[in-house]
């Protein structure tokens, strides 16, 4: 039947990502070469050229998949009043979609010279940008851009930080959201430069 390869081509993409991106963690990017992922994925290395034809590919589509949603995000804030609300939603929003690249993210702390090298590391800087530019007031104060950029930190750094701390892993998303929260609410509000 002619409709039945195109899911499965779908998969092995799937698998070649996430195999890939255990690689990549397990012994580094530039350690990690198409022939082992091939080997571990148990196809031939035609086989993964047909999908991908470098590392890199791989690794840009990886990043590409799992930050549509965050893309998604900056289209729809842009067309949002600038309320405290919408920058709280915009900020929920991200957890998620942090929380869903998480071994991505992983990846990218342990290589960060090896993404800073590569065409995502540029994406990866503009979107942290257009994130902060929906949180902050257009006119604020550096101390208020401060508190913008450090919520999205906090959200990054919470993901590594608290991986070895005990407790919940939804309790502790909440905490984190709780201080990002904060530090937005407090450069939102008027009189915030003080």
């Amino acid at each position: 039947m002619g409709g039945t390869p195109q899911p499965r081509r779908g998969n092995t993409r799937q698998r070649i990502q996430d195999v890939a991106l255990e690689l990549f963690a397990e012994q580094g990017y530039d350690k990690t070469s198409l022939r082992e992922i091939s080997e571990r994925l148990d196809v031939t290395k035609a086989a993964l050229y047909y999908h991908f034809k470098t590392k890199e590919d791989i690794l840009v589509s990886i990043f590409d998949d799992l930050n549509r949603p965050i893309e998604e995000l900056i289209e729809w804030g842009r067309g949002q009043p600038r309320t405290l609300e919408t920058k709280q939603e915009i900020l929920r929003r991200y957890s998620g979609a942090l929380e869903s690249a998480a071994p991505l993210f992983r990846f990218m702390q342990e290589n960060q010279a090896t993404v800073r090298d590569l065409s995502i590391g540029v994406t990866i800087k503009d979107r942290v940008l257009a994130l902060v530019d929906l949180i902050k007031e257009p006119d604020a104060p550096l101390t208020d851009q401060v508190r913008c950029f450090s919520a999205l930190f906090t959200m990054h750094a919470g993901m590594f930080a608290l991986k070895d701390v005990e407790g919940d892993p939804e309790d502790k998303r909440k905490a984190v959201l709780e201080v990002a929260f904060e530090l937005v609410t407090r450069a939102h509000g008027p009189g915030s430069a003080e």
